[in-house]
This record gives C-alpha cells, sequence and structure tokens, in this order.
C-alpha cells in the first residue's frame, strides 16, 4: 500500500486559476488529465516525487455528476468554495479492501485528451464522504501512471487533518506502519469540518503549505 495522489476540488469556473495556483506553487506544470465519463468530473495533474500525484478535479454538467458518488462529493466540495478533498492509497491486491468492506470495487476509466485511457478499481469513496479523514483505495490497471506525466519538483511531507473520530489516531498509527512514502500526519483533534485542511510540500529547501 502507498499514497498515491491527492485530491483538490475546484469549480468549472476556477479550474484553471486553482491548476496555476498551485502549479506556480509548486513550480510543477499541471497536464489536462481529462474526463471521467462514470463519474461526471474532469481533472488536471501534476506529478510529485515518490511516485504520487495532485489532481485538481471539478464537476461537470452531466448526469453522472448527480448518480456517482465520486461526482457527487466532487459537486458538494465545489458547492461550498472547493478546497482538499480526499487521500488516495494504491494496492497491488483490492480484493483485500474487498474482503474487508464486504462489497466489490468499482471500475474507473479517464480518458485523456490524447485519447489515452487511464484505468483502474476503487473502493471507499462511500466511506470517505462519510468520514473526509479516511482515504479510499484504488488499484491501478493502467501502467501509465499520472505521476509520469511531468517532470516532478516537490514532495509531500506532511498533511494535516481534522479529526472528530477518536479512533483516527489509532487508525493512522496503523496505517503509517503499512503505508509506503507516508508523509507526517498533523491531527487536530474533535475540530470540524473533518478532513484534509493542508498539505505541506518540500520544494528544494523551502516548505510550502497549502490550504
Amino acid at each position: 500500500m502507498r499514497l498515491d495522489h491527492i485530491s483538490y476540488v475546484a469549480s468549472h469556473e476556477q479550474i484553471s486559476d486553482v491548476v496555476n495556483r498551485i502549479g506556480s506553487q509548486i513550480k510543477t506544470a499541471f497536464v489536462d488529465g481529462g474526463i471521467h465519463p462514470k463519474f461526471g468530473t474532469r481533472n488536471f495533474t501534476a506529478p510529485l516525487m515518490n511516485g504520487q500525484y495532485i489532481e485538481v478535479v471539478c464537476p461537470l454538467d452531466h448526469p453522472a455528476t448527480e448518480t456517482n458518488p465520486f461526482g457527487q462529493a466532487v459537486k458538494k466540495r465545489a458547492s461550498i468554495g472547493g478546497g482538499w478533498l480526499f487521500l488516495v492509497l494504491a494496492t497491488s491486491d483490492i480484493s483485500i479492501e474487498e474482503k474487508k468492506k464486504g462489497r466489490k470495487s468499482v471500475n474507473g476509466l479517464r480518458r485523456k485528451p490524447d485519447g489515452e485511457f487511464l484505468k483502474w478499481k476503487q473502493i471507499g469513496v462511500l466511506d470517505s464522504m462519510e468520514n473526509p479523514e479516511i482515504p479510499y483505495i484504488i488499484e491501478w490497471a493502467s501502467s501509465n501512471h499520472p505521476s509520469q506525466d511531468g517532470i516532478p519538483k516537490a514532495k509531500v511531507i506532511e498533511i494535516e487533518l481534522n479529526t472528530i473520530n477518536e479512533q483516527m489516531s489509532e487508525y493512522y498509527a496503523i496505517e503509517q506502519s503499512r503505508i509506503e512514502h507516508i508523509p507526517s500526519l498533523k491531527l487536530n483533534k474533535g475540530t470540524e469540518p473533518s478532513g484534509i485542511q493542508s498539505i505541506t510540500f518540500l520544494l528544494g529547501d523551502e516548505t510550502i503549505e497549502i490550504v
């Protein structure tokens, strides 16, 4: 298991400004990631060190945005001004998570502007919607990982989370012991709204906090 990527939400009208702002902060160019037809969203991605990446995602005016859990989560976050949404972990065997949760994963698909497809399986988005402190899990079926789109210059060194769940400290203590390249976690206990509050990056000798 490893930290794969972090999602940041913007409205459709603001996504270009957000991509330019974050890209300039981490000195890394975003690329157009294309559309998630099943989710009713589109994204731009920027590579990070350790095989990770950031996606800036926005909702589309599409029926799937209303019916798919990920599309619903993105639209809801965009409606209150956007910001960090989910942590996403990658596994090489998602069947382990399927057994834990007692349900099957769902297929994900994204078509890039050049016509290339990215495919994966994911599980746990509904859990993350109920509790934004908890990451969801994916297993990539494609070898063309988004972290390969460009040259990474920054790496994640700290994730600040608000938590209203007393069990989160124990949860992340366990997760940190088994997740590759997991950064330092700063937990603000008993603080709302729950979920990601900021991400701190290291760019050369400079630290950059993005809220």
